[in-house]
């Protein structure tokens, strides 16, 4: 789920958490398994949790919204490792570590803190909190978000979150969100450049100054940040009740940012406050190479391009591949265009771009497609014989 949610209580800014924030106090020698009562550390409130929780056939650590189906996962410990069974073990050991045990003994550090932790919190602001012997903070989850914000919580210059791969599977995504240091709020798909081309949604606040930051308050409103203390660019209004009422921000795995909100009163389902755009073909990347992208009814669809099939059904990541065996350059009658020509007579062109006379060869694969209706381009595959030659998309 991909969603902003507004909580109530009046929450200190993460940059300022200390050990005089109310919290439940987790002190050394504290452990957590799976299956046990004793599954997680509840916030104060009970809102928050830090912990386990089912992920795929085993389980994960992270912190997550309890009472409000299904479970919203907010912030997950290393990401991308396999699900753990139910045989492990969560330790806040006697020496100051935050450590995952496997059932085969293997342990794993939960934080990248430094020195020894004394103490630790899960606050009402979902802030999981490591502290020194002297009430310093020492780590916190805040500083290292995975695909969600919430209130209070900011992402620094050069910070960015990243899409988990489905609501029910939090590793690493398809899409980031990073705020850039030149002061613009940039999405991309991942392991591209943080270049124009690659981008499909930007604040525009390029050039306004250094370590701008996104900001994100208690009402829902979301804005950028400079150091000086002014806001260069509204993205949400906010304005949301404060009083029993939950908010979160995040990249979803559609690679779209949604501000959700949820009515603890009511206890209905969650409701879209804000969307980063109505076209859900935007996110590039959406279909894997030579994939494109389809609006039906509103909602994204991924078809592959003529000659190709699905390599994984029902996973449109992972792209298309050709159905056939491209052995030799077949060439025929052609009588719409010398584009049309030039690819077929070209054995390295696999498909061509037609557009106002201009003719642009490619060669396979293909990134980034979808239809547009008010786009006069023209698409031509490369086929076999047996099927049409070309299409027009």
């Amino acid at each position: 789920m991909s969603f902003i949610i507004c909580f109530l209580f009046l929450l200190a800014s993460a940059s300022l958490a200390t050990a005089q924030e109310t919290g439940s106090n987790i002190t050394l020698g504290s452990s957590l398994s799976p299956t046990s009562n004793s599954s997680s550390w509840l916030s104060p409130s009970g809102l928050y949790a830090f912990g386990f929780y089912h992920q795929g056939q085993g389980y994960a650590v992270g912190v997550f919204l309890t009472g409000i189906p299904p479970r919203t996962v907010v912030w997950t410990a290393n990401r991308d490792d396999p699900p753990v069974s139910a045989g492990a073990t969560l330790l806040f050991t006697n020496d100051g570590r935050l450590i995952l045990r496997s059932s085969q003994g293997q342990e794993t550090s939960i934080t990248s803190a430094t020195g020894s932790a004394y103490s630790a919190t899960m606050l009402d602001s979902g802030n999981f909190v490591l502290y020194d012997p002297k009430g310093s903070v020492l780590w916190e989850s805040f500083d290292y978000p995975t695909d969600t914000l919430l209130p209070t919580q900011r992402l620094l210059a050069g910070q960015q979150i990243i899409s988990s791969i489905s609501a029910t599977n939090h590793s690493t995504g398809l899409f980031r969100l990073k705020m850039q240091h030149d002061g613009n709020l940039v999405q991309y798909p991942v392991n591209t450049p943080d270049t124009a081309p690659y981008a499909y949604y930007a604040t525009s606040a390029g050039g306004l100054g250094d370590n701008v930051s996104l900001n994100f308050d208690v009402d829902g409103h979301l804005f950028l940040l400079n150091t000086t203390g002014y806001v260069i660019k509204n993205i949400t209004t906010g304005g949301l009740p404060t009083k029993r009422m939950i908010c979160i921000f995040r990249i979803g795995s559609d690679g779209l940012m949604r501000l959700y909100s949820y009515d603890l009163n009511q206890k209905g389902n969650w409701s879209v406050v804000w969307s980063s755009t109505k076209d859900e073909c935007d996110p590039k990347g959406l279909c894997g190479l030579n994939g494109f992208c389809v609006k039906n009814d509103q909602q994204a669809t991924c078809q592959c391009l003529p000659g190709f099939d699905f390599v994984e059904p029902g996973n449109w990541a992972a792209g298309c591949e050709r159905n056939f065996t491209a052995e030799t350059c077949k060439t025929g009658d052609a009588d719409k265009d010398g584009c049309k020509q030039a690819c077929l007579e070209d054995c390295n062109c696999e498909a061509a771009l037609y557009k106002g006379g201009n003719c642009s060869k490619q060669r396979l694969p293909l990134r980034y497609g979808r239809i547009l209706i008010t786009d006069a381009t023209s698409a031509l595959i490369k086929v076999e014989e047996h099927l049409e030659r070309f299409t027009k998309g």
